[in-house]
């Protein structure tokens, strides 16, 4: 039984287990062929309703919006808004010119992400539907299109709750928005063509081999694939193959000297295959992977065959204001935050497959993946169950070739277990990809749940922490729901944040069998009414939604070498009242040796503290926390507080606090400098008001009046009223190159001004 047999019989196989920010958000990924792949992101009209007749070729279509693909059905407020506003059925219509050169060939139009049901009409006749929001599809429109003339693309894409489609059918803590929101595209391509590329690395630590399984859809002449490893457009080796069947392997058996992805280090190469036919290349496409070994052992995670001890926070794709519908660039800058500002190294795609553009910023920063597969809890019918099991295929298929995906998730997020299901489950994404360990994510302290995966999955949000009980054992949730904080939250509360986050990794690091924790989690996020803090909120991250840190954020980012970054960060606001008596003990993250605590009086700055690392409280962390003792080494003469931090004797940073209790500076920053003029092409503006030395002000709650000038829209509230002294919104560039103002007025410290240059976008070709 092949794959495509597995697939459609749904049948379980027991042995196939057997078989810089801004430059780095811009960077553009590997694509296929010019002509093959033509984006159909622009040039959308859009309609909140499907009347009759509006897949029609001849209806009207004046009362619908002009809109670009990623769209959300409904802008909304960031919290406090009723989820059943944007659960409807919308009408999207798009009229598109297939290229004259298209006679003869095969037509597809592929969509990343709709949500949640997908119904395709082309020239008026119907498809199908699609029933899924985070996973791709695709429908052959062969024999519907005509090259050359104008055609007529028209979805119905219903974002209601369905109960036969995963996550649904019970409740879920999360919120899925609506829309078209991720890319569309048409694929055109030739009778015989490269359908996927499976690239798998061999015995990457003794002798480097390579593997690449080649899908074709053959046709009846006979065939050759011509396969090369590239290096940035070098070639370095080169192998042909007979094509047999739907599924060929070309194997490369001596390779030249090849770097391996890793952490600090993730070198990537490209494979391209060309499909040949009589001597002429009739079809060719590329994949993108890494030379790397991952796997969870009996004494834990193991990268290159170095044990790595992961330390991770989970992550949901979606945004204020427009949800899941953001476009690449926010996409790339969230997993730069994960590793450039938080400095974890592996995250949890939480809980279905997200962008590809995420995980493409993943393997090019070298930021490990788990990605499962959509669900929360609930298991359905067997028709449910059916689309679940398409689910992995889809997800598998799809990110096979990332490097940085180390573990596939295969059960339902934190449900009961299902012993045929989830035999299904695993074995399907084993007989996809032999290369890959499986997980299934358990509720908390389930240790007695089936184990069918290859590495015992589980969201432990107890305390003290249990011995594991596995060999093989990873943390997949913490914290979060048991302790959410909000960034206007006192002093006690932040620090009780950062030591429950602090404190589970000292505890991963006290036993080699634990493989790591991945905290719940990085952002905050929008959920429904009978969760969160009653404003749509779940405030469990250890950044705001807005992606910008709380005190707890400050333990991860300090978790990195000196070598590569000092960091110094309080995890408190300097104020001497903000908790339940008196602020007795001040938690402060930093990978100095020792640090050093002043006062400012009128003769200067005073001493009052030095301290090292707190190895009582965290005995197994390498850069453990500092605990001050305020209580007794204060006098309460307040004042501005100075933080000294030294390294080999030698003052390596200094941090300044003010203790005036005043809001001094207005500041207003951009991501980026520059964006291409496409209609889609995003960059965030952070709104913060500090002290006089950079410090937020976190109760400061400002209405800040915003004006834009320029071909560009506006994401977001205006006025915007600041929630912790912080907040931001997006500008979204229009397809007219030009100069964008944005002018952010304060009501007392003053206006800013941020300019944006919008560079022209090649028109699409449909």
């Amino acid at each position: 039984m092949d794959r495509r047999d597995f697939i459609k019989t749904g049948t379980a196989l027991a042995g196939a287990a057997a078989l810089g920010a801004q430059a780095f958000a811009a960077a553009k990924s590997q694509s296929a062929p010019a002509g093959r792949i033509l984006p159909m992101n622009r040039g959308w009209r859009f309609l909140p309703s499907v009347p009759a007749g509006g897949h029609a070729a001849g209806f009207d279509e004046t009362s619908m919006a002009k809109v670009i693909v990623p769209h959300t059905n409904k802008v909304l407020p960031w919290h406090n808004f009723d989820d059943k506003e944007y659960e409807f059925v919308s009408l999207y219509r798009r009229k598109f010119r297939v290229p004259a050169s298209a006679a003869g060939k095969r037509v597809f139009i592929d969509f990343e992400g709709a949500m949640t049901a997908t119904t395709v009409h082309v020239n008026g006749q119907r498809l199908g539907e699609y029933k899924g929001g985070y996973t791709p599809f695709s429908f052959e429109v062969t024999g519907q299109v005509k090259p050359g003339e104008e055609n007529l693309l028209s979805l119905a894409v219903d974002a209601t709750e369905r109960a036969d489609i995963p996550p649904f059918g019970n409740v879920i803590d999360y919120l899925t928005f609506g829309g078209l929101y991720r890319e569309v595209a048409l694929r055109i391509v030739p009778q015989s063509f490269v359908a996927n590329i499976a690239v798998r690395p061999k015995s990457v630590l003794t002798a480097p081999a390579l593997d690449v399984l080649c899908l074709t859809d053959k046709g009846k002449s006979a065939q050759k694939l011509e396969v090369r490893l590239e290096d940035g457009g070098k070639v370095l080796a080169t192998a042909t193959k007979a094509v047999a069947g739907a599924e060929t392997t070309v194997s490369f058996h001596k390779l030249p000297k090849i770097t391996l992805w890793d952490l600090d280090r993730p070198k990537l190469y490209t494979v391209r295959v060309r499909l040949i036919e009589n001597g002429a290349v009739i079809d060719e496409d590329t994949r993108v992977f890494g030379f790397r070994h991952a796997e969870f052992t009996e004494h834990g995670f193991e990268l290159n065959g170095k044990p790595v001890k992961l330390r991770g926070l989970n992550r949901h794709q979606t945004f204020p204001f427009v949800g899941q519908a953001m476009a690449k660039r926010a996409q790339r800058h969230d997993a730069w935050i994960l590793k450039n500002e938080l400095h974890i190294n592996i995250v949890r795609t939480s809980h279905y497959p997200q962008s590809h553009h995420f995980l493409d910023a993943c393997d090019e920063l070298g930021l490990l993946v788990l990605e499962e597969i959509p669900g929360w809890q609930h298991i359905g019918d067997a028709a449910w169950k059916d689309i679940a099991v398409d689910n992995v295929e889809r997800m598998v298929t799809r990110d096979w070739n990332h490097p940085s995906i180390a573990l596939w998730g295969v059960r339902i997020n934190e449900s009961a277990d299902d012993h045929d299901f989830y035999t299904r489950t695993n074995a399907l994404a084993h007989l996809l990809d032999p290369t890959r360990q499986t997980g299934g994510i358990r509720t908390g302290g389930n240790y007695n749940s089936e184990f069918l995966e290859d590495v015992f999955t589980i969201n432990d949000f107890g305390w003290p922490l249990k011995p594991p009980r596995h060999s093989r054992q990873l943390n997949t949730e913490f914290c979060g729901h048991m302790f959410p904080t909000k960034p206007i939250d006192n002093n006690e509360r932040h620090t009780e944040h950062f030591i429950r986050h602090a404190r589970m990794h000292d505890a991963m690091l006290s036993d080699p069998r634990y493989s790591g924790a991945i905290g719940w989690c990085a952002f905050d996020y929008n959920t429904h009414n009978n969760f969160g803090s009653g404003d749509r909120i779940c405030y469990h991250g250890v950044m705001d939604i807005f992606r910008l840190p709380k005190p707890a954020a400050a333990f991860y980012r300090s978790q990195i070498a000196p070598e590569k970054e000092i960091v110094l960060e309080p995890a408190f606001h300097w104020a001497i009242g903000d908790s339940n008596e008196h602020f007795d003990t001040a938690m402060i993250a930093s990978n100095c040796e020792r640090l050093r605590l002043y006062l400012k009086r009128p003769e200067g700055w005073k001493q009052f503290a030095e301290v090292e690392p707190d190895r009582k409280q965290f005995p197994h962390l390498k850069y453990a926390p500092f605990t001050v003792d305020l209580k007794h080494t204060i006098d309460w003469d307040w004042g501005d507080l100075k933080i000294e931090g030294y390294i080999g004797g030698a003052l390596k940073i200094t941090r300044l606090l003010s203790g005036q209790g005043a809001d001094r500076e207005f500041v207003v920053a951009a991501d980026d400098s520059e964006l291409t003029a496409d209609g889609a092409d995003v960059t965030r503006v952070v709104l913060k008001v500090t002290d006089e030395f950079g410090n937020v002000r976190p109760f400061a709650n400002d209405p800040i009046v915003l004006k834009l000038d320029g071909p560009a829209d506006l994401i977001g509230d205006n006025p915007f009223a600041l929630f912790g002294g912080v907040g931001a919104v997006w500008i979204r560039a229009r397809e007219t190159a030009g100069t964008v103002t944005l002018t952010a007025t304060h009501p007392r410290l003053g206006t800013k001004t941020v300019l944006l240059k919008l560079t022209a976008a090649p028109p699409e070709m449909v």
